[in-house]
């Protein structure tokens, strides 16, 4: 297989060791890249939820294609989230191709990205974490449910649909959070300066601007690998937000463009 060139990947929300991961998808995602810098922003496992007895080959094999990745040249930077926060106590580790941090700046062409997972904007993370625990197990069985009832509909001819979008879209205070969660993430990026601000934990992937009157700033959000299989990439000077589709594994295309700018990369690390 010929593998896409891409300068920087970023992937968030994986939640390896959980029934709601869709490992095999992200592994034919990854065999299909050829990534200078891939970016975990959090939750890549999902230490809230792991089991010893679930631990499939898929989810082991995603493991084993990141550490030939790195093999081969390409950077990891593990960014911690809140279902992984036990890797904050060794954030600033470095193990070869592989660094662990809670943020990362990087510059590229002369414009600074501000990159972290975005769970520190969470209310009931900072204060009622157990709030937190359990919603995310309510969450999970969701994701299993979800499944079933997908089996069932595809079986009777009808097509996939996401209980937990629908959720989430019916519920006024959750689309609140939502539009809470990246204005406050954008308004801080303006106050520091920064051209794009990328996050995870919301499992809402989006690329949108923003505006106020101290400036502008471009918010990214790379979704998630339990329902909707998003990541965003980086190459020529372009954001892409990359959607998985199982019919482009076979006759693959290359994403959508979303934002303008094509350019030599020059990357900066801060």
């Amino acid at each position: 297989m010929i593998k896409r060139p891409v300068d920087i990947v970023v992937i968030s929300d994986v939640h390896l060791g959980t029934v709601g991961c869709h490992a095999l998808e992200l592994l034919q995602y990854l065999n299909s890249i050829d990534p200078k810098i891939i970016i975990l922003n959090g939750d890549f496992v999902d230490v809230w939820n792991f089991k010893k007895y679930y631990w499939p080959e898929a989810h082991m094999m995603v493991l084993r294609t990141l550490l030939t990745m790195m093999t081969n040249g390409t950077d990891i930077y593990y960014l911690t989230g809140n279902h992984d926060e036990v890797l904050r106590k060794v954030s600033s580790l470095q193990l070869g191709p592989l660094f662990i941090r809670d943020k990362l700046v990087l510059e590229l062409n002369g414009e600074k990205v501000w990159i972290f997972h975005g769970d520190i904007f969470d209310i009931t993370m900072k204060h009622s974490k157990w709030i937190a625990k359990i919603g995310s197990q309510g969450y999970e069985m969701l994701i299993l449910l979800n499944r079933v009832i997908n089996r069932l509909s595809v079986k009777m001819g009808k097509g996939k649909i996401s209980l937990s979008k629908k959720i989430k879209e019916s519920v006024k205070k959750a689309v609140k959070f939502i539009d809470d969660f990246e204005t406050t993430a954008m308004e801080i990026a303006i106050d520091q300066s920064y051209q794009y601000v990328i996050c995870g934990h919301i499992h809402q992937p989006k690329i949108r601007g923003f505006e106020n009157e101290k400036g502008s700033v471009i918010y990214m959000n790379s979704g998630d690998w339990v329902e909707n299989l998003t990541a965003l990439e980086y190459n020529e000077g372009e954001w892409n937000m990359f959607k998985y589709r199982e019919e482009d594994f076979v006759d693959r295309k290359r994403p959508e463009k979303l934002i303008r700018n094509k350019t030599k990369t020059e990357v900066t690390i801060k």
